[in-house]
This record gives C-alpha cells, structure tokens and sequence, in this order.
C-alpha cells in the first residue's frame, strides 16, 4: 500500500511539474526564495504591534518566531530522518521533469510548507477578531508551496504533510501564547 502511495505521489509530482510555462519560470523562482517576502513579514509585524500595542504585542511576536524555530527545527530533524531525496536528486526523474533548482538536502516534509503556513495561520489566530482581511494572508503560503513543485524540488505529499505540521503547531502555540498572556495577567479579551 505505502509503494502504491509513493507511486501516486511521484506521478502526481510528474503531472503538476510538467504543467510549468517557460515564460513563467522567473516570477516562480521568485516567489519560492523567503527574501521575496519579506515585506508580509514587515507587515505581520506591524499589524501584531497596531492591534495589540507593545506588552501584549511583544508576547505575541515571541510566539510568533517560536512557532517559526520550532517548526524549522522539527522540519530539519525530520527531513534528516527520513532522508528522502528530492525529485531534483532522483535520477530516473531527471529527464521528465522541469528542474529550475538544484538544493542537495532531503525533501520530507517541506520546509516552505511548514513554516509559511505556521506562520499564516498562527496570525490568523491572533487576528481574525481584528480584521476578517487577514484570511487573504493565506495566499502567500499557497503560492510559496505550489512554487516548490514548479521548480521541481518537492512531492504534493511533501507539501500536504508540512502544511499539516505547521498548521498544527500554529495551533498549539496560539494555544501556549493565550496561557502565557492569561498566566502574566495581560488582557486576552483581544486575544481569541
């Protein structure tokens, strides 16, 4: 059953990778490199420190980079682990796909999956109470992900299941946040 699995997952990775337009090639290698978005991360800043001023505010943010540590940490840990290699790295696949990175470490589970949408969701959290806007932020991981089997380097398992980690952990840190801000006795009434 887990072959079957594999198969499906290699042939789906196949399908999705050789949708790829050449004329399209520079705006994905874009969106997949971090620095791309650094302006979000400004702006998720600056909306963490708007809605919920500077106490309460820096607890959040302290949250916010230790759902990212974590999940950055158990990706790498996992990722060594299991050491599966990159559809860039797999010969057999090498003259059927489109190849527009070469990165030489291990593939499961994907850490632009992880950690965007530990990121995304964990400030969704904090501030769908203050703005129904913030659901948009979910763009980005969508777009991040998909750029990782456009430029060849990830399986749809390696994204599904490093979203589903890093949604996981968003939740359980919301969670530890919403403990530390009630334990400090700072008001949660902002805080859903």
């Amino acid at each position: 059953m887990f072959e079957i699995l594999k198969e499906w997952d290699r042939e789906l990775f196949v399908f999705l990778n050789s949708l790829g337009i050449k004329q399209f090639d520079d705006f994905w290698i874009t969106v997949t490199q971090i620095e791309t978005w650094t302006p979000l991360f400004l702006l998720f800043t600056f909306l963490i420190f708007y809605y919920f001023k500077w106490k309460r505010g820096g607890a959040i943010f302290f949250f916010l980079l230790l759902t990212f540590g974590i999940t950055i940490f158990v990706t790498g840990e996992v990722k060594n682990y299991f050491e599966r290699l990159r559809p860039n790295n797999v010969e057999s696949l090498s003259e059927i796909i489109r190849i527009l990175q070469k990165p030489s470490n291990y593939s499961f589970f994907s850490g632009h999956a992880s950690s965007s949408f530990s990121i995304t969701t964990f400030m969704v959290l904090v501030l769908r109470e203050k703005t129904k806007w913030v659901y948009l932020f979910f763009l980005w991981p969508l777009i991040f992900v998909t750029s990782r089997i456009y430029v060849g380097v990830h399986y749809p398992s390696d994204i599904f299941v490093g979203a589903l980690v890093g949604t996981v952990f968003a939740f359980l840190f919301y969670k530890l946040c919403k403990l530390a801000l009630k334990h400090d006795k700072l008001s949660v009434s902002d805080l859903t």
